[in-house]
């Protein structure tokens, strides 16, 4: 792992922690422990993948510290439908970039995004993805990498028409 990949893995957890909810102690230990191996410096970062079982409870806010001390700081926006929609467009982005299972994926963003986003036009391909997913069964034919390379296409599409969108706003 560089560095770079390393900083990455830690602003990814920062957002999962943002968007999604818990992430264990032992995770956020193990990222650390990981970026200190790579090479990333920071004055907290060996104290937090240097934390014993019993010290666990202490990681979240060393985690915190880390990110703090590195520029990593990830807020949500604090409007709870711009939440959602950055939320849409962060998932989107693992599906498109293969960090999440498009069947994951496209499930958060049906459960988690569109109902209470009232389900918009915008996550419908998404959604039909999920759906696609859910009904799915190995009997019908249907190949799981053809409903992986349309959720794949359906997130980047959704991320085109976003950065579009953005940029004419």
């Amino acid at each position: 792992m560089t560095p770079d990949d390393a900083l990455k893995q830690l602003s990814h957890i920062a957002r999962e922690r943002a968007f999604c909810s818990h992430v264990g102690s032992d995770r956020l230990i193990q990222t650390g422990l990981a970026a200190l191996i790579a090479g990333v410096e920071s004055p907290s970062l060996a104290m937090l993948a240097g934390l014993l079982r019993a010290e666990e409870p202490e990681a979240p806010v060393l985690f915190d510290q880390v990110l703090e001390e590195l520029g990593l700081v990830f807020q949500p926006p604090t409007d709870p439908r711009a939440a959602k929609w950055a939320m849409a467009h962060w998932v989107a982005g693992q599906i498109a970039d293969g960090t999440l299972a498009p069947a994951t994926g496209t499930h958060i963003i049906w459960a988690d995004i569109a109902y209470d986003l009232g389900y918009p036009e915008e996550l419908e391909p998404l959604v039909s993805c999920a759906l696609s997913w859910d009904d799915c069964q190995e009997s019908w034919g249907v190949p799981i990498e053809e409903l992986n390379k349309e959720a794949v296409d359906a997130a980047k599409q959704f991320l085109i028409k976003q950065s579009a969108a953005e940029a004419g706003s």
